[in-house]
């Protein structure tokens, strides 16, 4: 039916991105306007059809169109609670008042919006509406962000590779592995374990350098927590001269290009983490997916959060050139009051 070509459209050019290559942020876009498009059809056919089976339709219809409005009631309660959580269990520390902000800001935009309502002032009205045309669009593409992350976490490495690349996430004490980098690390583990029951064991790259805190580079510490755990030591790289995801990308890149040219990786981050690692992997010419370690379920709305925000801030120039496009109708509303 001519109401689900859109989505189907965007489903094609979804699969055609995958296919070239998952790490792609334009493979979420496609994504979110296929799911999109597929609603507003069924929204469509739905306020279209008719004899039996018309009330039923109409029920789905308002069903579809209700979703967002309790999800509007919903997510600040969550993220405001989980916030409360995230600050007991890890501290006040920007990243991880992520979750609580972004609640109070929902919060704080559904009051405006009742304000706006209410008192039916121009000027309100205008500052509100620029607001939400500015808010749906980052909302949709974290929806895109969001829902591609789970599917490319879901995609997994269809080949045996040379290496098992295990980017680090900071000591505690100056020298301890903490859980959230054990966990990436006993993933690793699990991948090496089970290409090497195969008859090919890969090489595991444990890549990280030295922080001021720390009283010796990560790799090494992350070296020895595989060695302890029965990974022999001939099969496990340091990359110790790192200080950011895409130095660990880029400076592995490198001793794997030295070791075999013509390398295959698997890199392995926590699950909130995989596809914005995915990302810069791309960007900085590795050739390798990305695979995610689980997460405590408490930590990860503050994390997906500022993932988020680091991917919407890579893209920067479109992103807020968008942003001044959407309120530039309020700008001028505003100038001719």
């Amino acid at each position: 039916m001519i109401a689900y070509a859109p989505a189907a459209f965007f489903l094609l050019l979804f699969g055609i991105g995958v296919l070239r290559d998952r790490r792609r942020f334009s493979n979420a876009v496609h994504l979110g306007l296929a799911c999109t498009c597929l609603v507003l059809g069924l929204v469509w056919v739905a306020g279209r059809s008719g004899g039996h089976g018309h009330r039923a339709m109409e029920w789905f219809a308002a069903a579809v169109l209700l979703i967002p409005f309790l999800g509007a009631l919903v997510l600040p309660v969550f993220l405001l609670t989980n916030g409360v959580k995230m600050i007991r269990k890890e501290g006040r520390s920007p990243a991880n008042l992520l979750s609580f902000l972004t609640g109070l800001a929902i919060v704080g935009l559904m009051g405006l919006t009742i304000a706006s309502a209410v008192s039916r002032s121009r000027e309100l009205t205008i500052v509100t509406g620029t607001l939400l045309l500015i808010t749906a669009y980052v909302a949709f593409l974290f929806f895109c962000f969001i829902t591609y992350a789970f599917v490319y976490g879901w995609l997994r490495p269809r080949r045996p590779v040379d290496f098992v690349v295990v980017l680090g996430s900071g000591l505690v004490g100056g020298n301890r592995v903490p859980p959230l980098l054990a966990s990436r690390l006993e993933r690793g583990r699990r991948l090496y374990a089970a290409q090497a029951a195969r008859g090919r064991p890969p090489v595991i790259v444990t890549s990280g350098g030295r922080g001021p805190d720390e009283d010796l580079p990560e790799a090494h510490a992350m070296a020895d927590h595989l060695v302890e755990r029965g990974v022999p030591a001939e099969h496990v790289l340091r990359e110790d001269a790192s200080r950011t995801t895409e130095e660990n990308l880029t400076y592995s890149a490198a001793i794997m290009s030295a070791a075999r040219p013509g390398y295959s990786c698997v890199i392995v981050t926590n699950n909130f983490h995989a596809f914005r690692a995915a990302l810069t992997a791309r960007k900085a010419g590795v050739n390798g997916q990305v695979v995610g370690a689980p997460t405590a379920a408490y930590f990860w709305p503050s994390a997906t959060i500022r993932e988020f925000v680091a991917v919407f801030l890579d893209h920067k120039l479109v992103n807020f050139s968008i942003c001044g496009v959407l309120a530039l109708p309020g700008v001028l509303a505003w100038c001719l009051l």
